[in-house]
């Protein structure tokens, strides 16, 4: 059973990130069929570059990604948790919304707060506007998808150290 909540708690957390990247792609494409200025494809390519730094790399590779290993890990050390209701909600304990400390509660909340306003923000601006905050959207969540799943290639040795706390209670 500590195996399918690791393997859950990972695939389950890919399988959210991919499903928002291909929701998001489809913006991204409908945008193109927009006439784009010189000033679209600057923000184009400058926001883009901006995600993948701010959202891809600070955010995702040097933060999310390794804690999302290091938290689904807890299932398959000596000290695994094997609860149903834990297996159940793997994803969710690996993104930290339970069995987690009060701080990475409060800054997983939170975070998703800001998110879905940024959502219902972002929805309601017209193309191409909407497809360029996309794209770059999408590219750091890539960045993302392509930082666990180097990081559970890394944690793979039995020497990996997780660069971030799991932050557990």
């Amino acid at each position: 059973m500590k195996k399918i909540g690791y393997f859950w708690g990972i695939i389950g957390v890919l399988a959210l990130l991919l499903s928002a990247i291909t929701r998001l792609s489809m913006r991204v494409i409908e945008m193109l069929d927009y006439p784009m200025t010189l000033l679209h494809w600057l923000a184009l390519f400058g926001f883009t570059l901006y995600m993948a730094y701010a959202e891809g790399y600070k955010g995702f590779h040097q933060n999310f990604a390794p804690r999302v290993i290091e938290r689904a890990r807890i299932f398959s050390g000596q000290q695994g948790i094997g609860s149903p209701g834990f297996i159940i909600f793997a994803p969710l304990l690996c993104m930290g919304y339970i069995h987690a400390t009060r701080k990475r509660k409060i800054t997983t909340f939170s975070l998703s707060a800001m998110i879905i306003v940024l959502i219902v923000l972002v929805s309601m601006m017209p193309q191409p506007w909407r497809g360029v905050i996309d794209a770059g959207v999408v590219f750091g969540l890539l960045i993302g998808v392509l930082s666990i799943l180097y990081f559970w290639f890394r944690s793979q040795n039995e020497d990996w150290r997780s660069p971030v706390s799991a932050d557990f209670p």
